[in-house]
């Protein structure tokens, strides 16, 4: 018996594997190799085999003699008896294909004239098929293509849905013919919009009534500043006391407007009425701006449209915030490009080996598509799908309750970040506010002593009118305590009546509504301010004595110990804003006609404003070193003809078109000179839960903390230390306050000096070194342990966030809670927002929202560290399974003398990368080296992949010489194994293939999960499955017999047993941190 020639047929015909026909050409112009191949004289020895080629590549062998130059299709062969199959049913096939891969054999056949049924056996169709692709050569490419633009696209349709759900919000428009609905996208300019209580701000509109009785409403406003406390909003003077709405149709009027402009806390425009005797002007300001995007707390109100669509103040402000794209995807694109590099590389060597023969720039471009697999189509679909797992994780996890991923594409730089810049207060700190100090100059009060204020208001409310006559003895006492508690009363009654705070009351089930306003009920009120501070102030007045129990547009009331109700007429209001750092208010006491004009703020504003004193400065600093927030409040009484002269002046101010904001800033500082000093208050913002330890981790993970706050500097500072985010033995250098380029100089000489110390600077002094020295200054504060910028704008914020990345190169993670940190969350590689008192606007701008800060340790320090090992290891993975199978092909293409022809076809190569491993290597994103609980315990396992070991250039140059050599060895194995069943090629290299990926899978996991067992076991099922339905390319007969199985065993076991005994070895002397604790 004569052995089979792996490359010829039984019956003459070429016929080993897929495309054997195009393999033709390539042997017929090598005779001289194929001559090398048999002994001398041409025939070959009895019994001989198919012996190896010099190049490895299978000889021509069989019992034949071969002539040069004659290799051609039809080469004579002895004949060759084959095993008859106890199936004698031929299967359906197509040409050389089937028949290489056991498919049925050409047989002789009769054919019955006209009797289709007397046919014994089927036969192909009669179709003609020259394409070169089918369906399934095309899947994994639209694949990828269909999970990107379903992803996109569902964002984008629920984008749509949420657009048109608020285009299709219906409103009441006035009209002439009356009230007629509207939708909210047919709104235009000019058109007078009814809003309800609860409902939407559909444009940017002027306030004209309202139908309150005190004449005023409130906004709420967090989804457009970021503020949870409402904002009271007052109508045009004139249309609110018109009698009815529709009387607005009845006047000639119009509204001046400035143009469309980005700043929500501003607007300057006039209302005028033509049709009175003389014309009506009325000022408008920031007061009489309803903007869209807010919510009508009280009340219904009608409005004018001023601005709509892309003119919207919040539309301007709407930001396009940068493509956040991570530093791993960045990293894994850089490895494709190399592997495409790698794809040109093998081609060009492949038609060089053919050296360049025929039209071989088309060969290239065979041998392009041949080795498409190198470059890893599904990497992309497999890390998005993983990124969705890591994000459900997070959201799932019950020790960080209420986290949301607003950002699934970045989680992996959770796991690398070196820097985190995080705000003060409402971050760090609850942004709770206590009152905790009462300062007069001469005596403080805390809170152990607040009583004895309590004490001072009650004798004032409740002396009777006459004193009875007091005894000799105790007159000086008597005189001295009157002195005090008039001193501590008007410091009181001062805090009382200067804030914008207004009480509201609710229904508590017992009594309604309007019966608890009339009663002034304590169980039914609550506190409405746009600053947690104030409502601080007026809560501790209450707790004192003096209570605000009412308030409207033009009045307040204050309840006194004993009951009576104070009526206070408001002349003038001068809200706080962040330029001038001070609020003012002018008021008249209805019971004695006096006038005064009450003042608190910033100590740094307020210095220069009150009378001359000794110890404002001091106290200020000392109390700001105990981490409380200081105001100074202060006092003048007006005479009636001083208030009217202003009155006039300040009005004037207010219609004037152009500087609007300066005119009337120079008159309202005409009233502010020597005012009285009443006193200091201090009100403490207490830490967050676990801020020091949660700090203390992030610190021992490598990661530098820097604190960027708007606070003064002493209350920063103090809030630092407090926190721990200076620690005990660490020195602080307070940089100087600097103005010019040579005291920067000098500072920062004097800076450089300093070792190991952390750097307190003021936005001021910080922007003057960042323009001359930025260089310089950048490099001495990437060395500090923590730095403490104070008394910064959201710009610098951002601007100090943007230089970290462009001069250290690494990962920045940006914290905050209010509106005021949402450029610097946006500008960060990955933004956190904190859900808390100041609204959620930087919770919606962020990539990732928390409720607590501590709970951004466990973010970063289990779930950023698993995203990042898991999506390293899944990329290897992929990219390993690419190039074991191309590495077969390479192998394949070199024995059969460099043919551009496919080792798997059809079905097979779409399998392999799917249903026979995906499920496996996917698998992987369940995988951790150690429980989070090890992970929290010890930071410092964080800190090793700040260095982007987990997936390197090295990582990756192993991972390819693995993938070389495990492919090169089950193709070779398979040659030297089974060189007598060479012809099923097919299901010998594809199954040890398939066997190798899951035992590689296997030896990778470090911790087993349930899903990973039923991914291996799924996937080796689905294999053994469709072999059943996989007859045109296996032949089920023979991978059943045991000579099949041991030899794929032993392929299998040579191409992973080395490479688990090296791991075995490097873990046994050198073994990673982690596993140190593992074991």
């Amino acid at each position: 018996m004569v052995r089979p020639c792996p490359s010829v047929g039984p019956r003459g015909r070429l016929r080993a594997w897929p495309g054997a026909r195009e393999l033709a050409p390539s042997l017929r112009a090598r005779p001289a190799r194929c001559r090398r191949l048999l002994p001398r004289g041409g025939a070959a020895p009895a019994g001989g085999g198919a012996e190896a080629g010099p190049g490895g590549g299978p000889g021509c062998a069989g019992g034949a003699a071969v002539k040069a130059g004659d290799m051609t299709d039809n080469i004579p062969l002895q004949p060759v008896r084959q095993k008859k199959r106890m199936d004698s049913r031929p299967r359906a096939g197509c040409g050389e294909w089937l028949r290489c891969c056991g498919g049925g054999e050409p047989r002789p056949r009769t054919v019955w004239l006209g009797h289709p049924e007397k046919r014994d056996q089927r036969y192909p169709r009669n179709v003609i098929n020259n394409q070169k692709y089918n369906f399934f050569t095309f899947l994994p490419g639209g694949f990828v293509l269909a999970v990107t633009i379903i992803r996109e696209a569902v964002e984008e349709i629920r984008c749509y849905m949420r657009d048109k759900e608020v285009n299709s919000q219906v409103y009441s428009r006035l009209t002439a013919r009356g009230t007629v609905k509207v939708k909210s996208s047919s709104i235009q300019v000019g058109d007078l919009i009814i809003v309800e209580k609860n409902q939407r701000v559909p444009a940017d509109m002027i306030f004209l009534r309202t139908s309150e009785k005190n004449g005023s409403c409130f906004l709420r406003t967090d989804q457009l500043d970021g503020e949870t406390d409402w904002k009271l909003r007052l109508p045009v003077a004139c249309t609110q006391r018109l009698p009815t709405a529709a009387d607005l149709l009845q006047i000639r009027s119009y509204v001046y407007a400035e143009e469309p402009n980005i700043d929500i806390h501003n607007f300057v425009g006039t209302f005028t009425r033509e049709d009175s005797d003389p014309p009506i002007s009325e000022s408008l300001s920031i007061e009489n701006a309803l903007w869209a995007g807010t919510v009508t707390a009280s009340g219904t109100v009608v409005g004018v449209v001023l601005y709509t669509g892309r003119e919207l103040r919040s539309v301007m402000n709407t930001s396009n915030p940068r493509s956040k794209i991570g530093l791993f995807d960045l990293e894994v694109n850089c490895l494709t490009k190399i592997l495409f590099a790698a794809l040109v590389v093998v081609a060009l060597v492949m038609v060089a080996l053919q050296h360049f023969a025929g039209r071989w720039y088309l060969q290239i471009i065979r041998f392009l598509l041949l080795f498409s697999n190198i470059i890893p189509i599904s990497l992309r679909v497999n890390l998005d799908m993983g990124k969705i797992v890591y994000s459900w994780v997070i959201r799932r996890d019950s020790k960080i309750p209420g986290t949301v991923v607003r950002s699934s594409t970045i989680p992996e730089q959770l796991g690398r970040i070196s820097y985190l810049l995080t705000d003060k207060t409402g971050t760090l700190t609850q942004n709770e506010m206590v009152f905790k100090r009462l300062h007069l100059g001469t005596v403080a009060y805390g809170l152990d002593s607040m009583d004895e204020v309590q004490s001072h208001i009650f004798s004032i409310y409740t002396q009777q009118p006459q004193d009875p006559p007091a005894q000799k003895g105790s007159a000086p006492t008597t005189k001295v305590r009157r002195t005090m508690s008039s001193r501590v009363h008007e410091a009181v009654k001062a805090i009382a009546l200067c804030h914008n705070v207004t009480p509201v009351y609710e229904s508590n089930g017992v009594t309604d509504q309007a019966e608890a306003e009339k009663q002034y009920e304590d169980s039914c009120r609550v506190y409405q301010a746009s600053s947690p501070d104030e409502v601080a102030l007026v809560q501790w007045t209450e707790s004192v004595g003096l209570t605000l129990v009412g308030r409207d547009q033009s009045s307040m009331q204050l309840r006194t110990p004993g009951d009576q109700i104070l009526n206070f007429t408001i002349l003038q209001l001068f809200p706080f804003t962040y330029e001038s750092k001070r609020m003012g208010i002018i008021v008249r006491d209805e019971s004695t006609g006096e006038i005064t004009f009450y003042m608190k703020g910033a100590d740094v504003v307020m210095a220069g404003i009150v009378q001359y004193n000794d110890w404002l400065e001091e106290e200020c600093g000392n109390m700001a070193r105990e981490g409380l927030r200081v105001l100074v409040v202060a006092k003048k009484s007006l005479a009636e003809e001083q208030y009217q002269d202003f009155e006039a002046r300040y009005v004037q101010a207010k219609l004037s078109v152009h500087d609007r904001s300066l005119k009337v800033a120079t008159v309202i500082e005409s009233l502010e000179m020597e005012m009285e000093l009443l006193c200091l208050t201090g009100v403490e913002d207490q830490l967050q839960a676990d801020v020091r330890p949660t700090l203390e981790t992030l610190r021992n993970a490598g990661i530098k903390v820097w604190m960027l706050t708007g606070d003064k500097l002493e209350t920063a500072t103090c809030t630092a230390k407090n926190a721990h985010l200076v620690t005990r033995n660490q020195d602080i250098h307070i940089f100087r306050l600097v103005t010019n380029r040579g005291e920067a100089h000098l500072e920062l000489n004097a800076f450089r000096r300093k070792h190991d110390c952390a750097l307190v600077i003021s936005g001021d002094s910080l922007e003057v070194c960042l323009k001359y020295y930025e260089y310089e200054f950048m490099e001495l504060a990437c060395q500090c342990p923590a730095v403490v910028c104070c008394r910064c704008a959201p710009t610098q914020k951002a601007r100090i966030v943007r230089l970290l990345q462009e001069r250290t190169g690494r990962l920045t993670c940006a914290v905050g809670d209010g509106g005021n940190d949402v450029s610097m969350i946006q500008e960060s590689d990955c933004g956190v927002g904190v859900e808390g008192k100041e609204g959620k606007q930087a919770s919606l701008a962020a990539d990732f929202s928390i409720t607590q800060f501590r709970h951004l340790g466990r973010l970063l320090m289990v779930h950023g560290r698993n995203s990042y090992k898991r999506s390293a290891a899944l990329s290897q993975f992929v990219i390993h399974r690419s190039l074991c199978i191309s590495a077969m092909q390479a192998v394949f293409s070199s024995v059969f003398y460099f043919a551009s022809v496919p080792l798997y076809q059809g079905f097979l190569i779409i399998g392999y990368s799917t249903i026979y491993t995906m499920f496996p290597v996917f698998s992987l994103v369940l995988d951790k080296d150690v429980k989070s609980e090890v992970a929290m315990l010890y930071p410092e396992l964080y800190k090793d992949l700040l260095k982007g070991r987990p997936l390197s250039y090295k990582t990756f140059l192993i991972w390819v010489l693995i993938s070389i050599y495990q492919g090169s060895t089950i193709m070779y194995g398979a040659l030297l194994l089974f060189e007598s069943e060479f012809v099923h090629i097919v299901a010998i290299s594809f199954t040890s293939l398939i066997l190798t990926e899951l035992l590689m899978v296997a030896l990778t996991i470090q911790t087993w999960h349930w899903l990973m067992t039923v991914a291996e076991l799924l996937s080796l099922a689905c294999y053994v499955a469709s072999l059943v339905f996989l007859h045109e390319f296996i032949d089920v007969y023979f991978i059943a017999t045991l000579s099949f199985l041991w030899k794929v065993s032993v392929i299998t076991l040579v191409s992973c047993l080395p490479l688990y005994v090296l791991k075995y070895l490097r873990r046994r002397f050198s073994p990673p941190s982690y596993s140190k604790l593992t074991s």
